[in-house]
Order: C-alpha cells, then structure tokens, then sequence
C-alpha cells in the first residue's frame, strides 16, 4: 500500500488508517453499542495483515477501554502498526465525561494511555477537542513538552479551526490535524484544509464515510434498529429525516459509481476524501473481521475528475 509523509514528522502512513471509536463498545455518551472484544482484536490484525501500518485511537473511547483493547491486540504482533491516541477528555466514577487541556491532566492522560496500549511511547499524541477554548495555549505547550521529554514522538490535534491551528502554532509546529471530512460534511474545505496544505500539517480525516452510512450496508430498517447506546441514532443528524433519505440516496450514486471498478461504496466515498491534496489519510473503522476487505481497494485506487463532477452535482441538487 502506498505511504504518504505526515506533515512535519517521520510518519510514512497508509492512506488508510484503523479506526478504533466504536471498539471501545457500549456503555458511555458516543458508543456505537456492544462489541465483541474477540472481533475487535480480530479485526486490527486483519488490518495490520492487510498492509494498514496505524492505528488511531482516544482515551475517551469506551472510557479507556478501546486503549487496552489495542494493547492487547497488538502483543506479539512483529510488524507492530505505528500508534495514535488522544487526550483532553477524562471521566469520572460516574463515566461523566468533562473536558481538559490544562497541564496537569494532559500529563496524567499520557500516563494512562501509554500504561493501556501497553507502549513506551505514543507515536502520535493529539489534543481531541479544542475545549476549553481557554486552555488551547497550555495545552499545546503541554504537548510540546511531552514530545520534548520522548514520552511522545509527535504532537497534533483534532477538531480544531484554522484561527485555533494558528494560536496553537505560535509555541511550536502542530504536526496534524484530525478533522471530519467526507461528502456530506465538506466544511473544511473552505479555510482548514487550505491553511494545512500552507503550513505543513498532516491531515487525516475521520469519519470519511460519514460515521457507516455511506458503506452501502445502510438501511433505514438497520437505523430504526440501532440499540439505545448507538450515539448515531439520536446525536448524528445525518442518520435522522430529512437527511437520511437524502444520504441514501446518495449512496445509491456511489454504488452506480463503484458497480464501474468494481468497488463498493464505502470505497468510493473513502477515495473521495483522498482525492483532496491535504488529505494524509483517511480513517477507516472496522468491527468484525472481513469488513476491511471490502474498503481496502479504496487506498491506491482514485476517482476520476467526470466521477467526482457527479458526486457534487447530486450534493448540489440534493442541499441539505
């Protein structure tokens, strides 16, 4: 598979990541419900199998428990994936979760994550939500000096703006962004994206096919009867009318689109968010073995200009 730069690092990433949000399973405020430990571990060795050479997680994922889940896929796995996590949400005995970026927390997170993945050090460490708003400056400063201390080899952050990148980037270089970024949420294509390709900052996009409903395995029945715990159902607009039937039928021009190369939709959709110059990588969730296979085909493989022409006369004529 082929390996692009991140950013300002050493970081030679696949176009595709492992994403482990919903492996973190149920039972807290953005779980995807219960999960299968046994699947979850099965399904990041397929990806390392697969060619995939990082994994990106968060401590917040299922309260730390996507962290050890990682940890232990990866004992005695020789061609160990490189590891991303991130910091600046805690919990409490009650599994509230609150938000930090002050010195002293963000030192304590480090902690707890590299004792859960099981690591010596955590190859990229990034601030997941620039909140408090006020606590950006510390926090980043606090980053800087986990990276200088070895504890860490490269900072980012996640969900910030470009005003936020550059208040960031006046203690040192941010080395990526994780922003939101597929079809149906293009918004960073205006000034993120832009500001990234200037200053050097490794991008890697979540959620590129919009958190599973344009995979093609979307239906409206399998949204009526996502559990309770599943965050997509009550907190993800997209999965909610009127944006449903729109995003559906959406996914039908991605598998007309697909049905040409062979590919499936999840694919088609993952390929246009590679498609974007800034974009370093996308990251890819799988829960059960085989789900892979079926995105895979999307890392080497490009839209051409007529195909990326139709998605965007659809979003044009079907506006939100």
């Amino acid at each position: 598979m082929l390996t692009r730069k991140l950013g300002n690092s050493d970081l030679n990433i696949t176009a595709i990541g492992f994403g482990a949000w919903a492996i973190g399973g149920g039972g807290w405020a953005f779980a995807w419900g219960s999960q299968d430990d046994n699947d979850s571990i099965a399904s990041i060795r397929e990806a390392i199998d697969l060619g995939i050479n990082w994994i990106d997680t968060a401590a917040v994922y299922g309260l730390g428990h996507s962290e050890e889940v990682v940890g232990k896929a990866l004992e005695g796995v020789s061609r160990r994936p490189y590891v991303f996590t991130k910091c600046g949400r805690v919990w409490d005995e009650k599994r509230q979760i609150g938000k930090r970026l002050k010195a002293a927390s963000i030192r304590a997170e480090c902690e707890a994550s590299l004792k859960r993945l099981n690591v010596d050090v955590i190859d990229l460490y990034q601030i997941h939500w620039p909140e408090p708003d006020e606590d950006v400056e510390e926090g980043w400063q606090t980053m800087l000096k986990l990276k200088a201390e070895g504890k860490v080899r490269w900072v980012g952050v996640s969900n910030f703006s470009a005003e936020q990148l550059a208040r960031a980037g006046k203690f040192g270089p941010v080395t990526s962004l994780q922003p939101p970024y597929s079809m149906i949420r293009p918004e960073v294509e205006d000034s993120i994206l832009p500001y990234c390709l200037k200053h050097n900052i490794g991008v890697i996009a979540y959620s590129p096919m919009a958190s599973g409903l344009l995979t093609g395995k979307m239906t409206r029945e399998r949204v009526a009867a996502m559990p309770a715990d599943d965050w997509r159902k009550e907190k993800n607009r997209h999965y909610q009318e009127p944006l449903l039937t729109r995003n559906l039928a959406l996914v039908e021009q991605l598998q007309a689109i697909g049905t040409r190369h062979g590919k499936t939709p999840g694919e088609v959709a993952v390929a246009w968010v590679l498609r974007h110059h800034a974009v370093t990588g996308a990251i890819v969730g799988a829960r059960k073995p085989g789900q892979l296979k079926e995105l895979i085909g999307a890392a080497d493989w490009r839209l051409t200009p007529s195909e990326v022409d139709e998605i965007q006369g659809f979003l044009k004529a079907n506006p939100e």
